[in-house]
């Protein structure tokens, strides 16, 4: 009888766990192609059962890579039946993360046997890094005249010409002034009267040595979100926006006006890690292909200011730099950035002090998608204006 009761429980369990081997799958299914820092994540999963055996308790093992986001569980499920259920999650971090694969675990009631059923369909979710609105930041103005703001010493064919300057290489013959040349026996060419809104060019420094803080509280996290949101601004006001910066590998972007210039920058500053080749150099490698007549936008954390020297050819060849230091006292530094501040005003060069608060702000949080929106009517009627579950599912495969 215990020899009888033994084989026919063995017997029943390898039934059950072939029914449970070939009836049970899974399918996941994820809303928006990509996802920004602060949207929400939803992802639909159905489980079936297409055996004749219950599933008395399932474990649903996920292997996404996106953090945070947990949504292993263990359930259960009975014979011919299907359940579903929705996971929502928070986007944290920047970068590229895999959603899936899944693995499902199941057995038979006596414990004799052991499911493992691999879904090996997964997908990729690119999270982009914010854009956050920004206080009234200045961008000293560089471009050709006839353009924007008028401002004095472009160096530009104009009506005017209001000073002379020594050549450097590169300048064109037409501008040279030659009574000052003979005068001073040496080349000199003109100055004029412009009205400058030429290119963008952000260059973020990457160097890991000069970062202050750690995670999203972090001088490189910071950085990279007023890239982004700097360059939303320029290219909703209709400029020719690139980006230069040297992390673990080079990224260079030409300046080009556009929504997708705007998604190749996101998707560039979301993939983007510190490297250890000082500002400095970055500047001087690039001066040669920056070109000429644009506004420089340099952001950065390095309050010693080593890199300033390397400032001054740039401005030769009419760059028109903007700084934005990061201040690395509120992130918890210990290196004061007064004496490169005076030293910024001594060279007439338009920069600014952007403290941690400026983007921890309440009113600067990021992240819509996935989130209801609001809008209140003239009369004080509420309507909403986005819903979460206006946009299609998409299954993983």
């Amino acid at each position: 009888m215990l020899l009888i009761g033994l084989g026919g429980s063995w017997l029943m369990s390898y039934l059950w766990a072939r029914s449970l081997a070939k009836g049970l799958r899974l399918t996941r299914e994820r809303r928006f192609g990509w996802a920004q820092v602060g949207d929400r994540l939803e992802e639909r999963f159905t489980l079936y059962n297409d055996g004749w055996a219950p599933a008395l308790w399932i474990e649903i093992l996920d292997h996404s890579t996106l953090p945070e986001y947990h949504v292993s569980r263990a359930t259960g499920l009975g014979r011919g039946s299907q359940t579903h259920w929705i996971t929502r999650g928070l986007c944290t971090q920047r970068g590229l993360f895999t959603l899936g694969p899944t693995t499902l675990r199941s057995g038979d009631p006596f414990a004799f046997y052991t499911v493992t059923l691999p879904c090996l369909a997964s997908d990729s979710l690119m999270v982009l890094p914010p854009i956050v609105p920004l206080p009234a930041i200045r961008v000293a103005p560089g471009g050709r005249s006839g353009e924007g703001r008028p401002r004095p010493y472009t160096l530009e064919r104009t009506t005017t010409a209001s000073t002379v300057r020594p050549y450097t290489p590169g300048d064109s013959p037409r501008w040279i002034h030659w009574p000052t040349t003979a005068h001073q026996g040496a080349p000199f060419v003109r100055l004029f009267d412009g009205a400058p809104t030429g290119d963008w060019w952000i260059v973020l420094d990457m160097d890991q040595t000069v970062q202050v803080g750690a995670g999203q509280v972090s001088t490189e996290e910071h950085g990279i979100i007023l890239a982004a949101s700097l360059a939303e601004l320029g290219l909703r006001a209709g400029r020719s926006v690139g980006l230069v910066a040297q992390g673990e590998t080079l990224l260079w972007l030409p300046p080009q006006a556009g929504a997708t210039q705007r998604f190749k920058i996101l998707q560039a500053l979301a993939l983007l890690r510190p490297g250890t080749c000082p500002l400095a150099e970055v500047l001087e490698g690039a001066r040669a292909a920056l070109g000429r007549q644009a506004s420089l936008l340099l952001i950065t954390a390095a309050a010693e200011g080593q890199w300033l020297a390397t400032l001054l050819p740039l401005r030769q060849r009419g760059m028109v730099p903007t700084v934005l230091l990061l201040e690395p006292l509120s992130f918890g530094g210990t290196i004061s950035p007064n004496v490169t501040l005076a030293r910024l005003g001594e060279q007439g060069i338009s920069h600014h002090l952007i403290p941690r608060d400026l983007l921890d702000r309440p009113e600067a949080r990021p992240g819509a998608q996935g989130h209801w929106a609001w809008r209140v009517l003239a009369s004080g009627r509420v309507i909403a204006t986005q819903r979460p579950d206006e946009a299609e599912w998409r299954e993983l495969r």
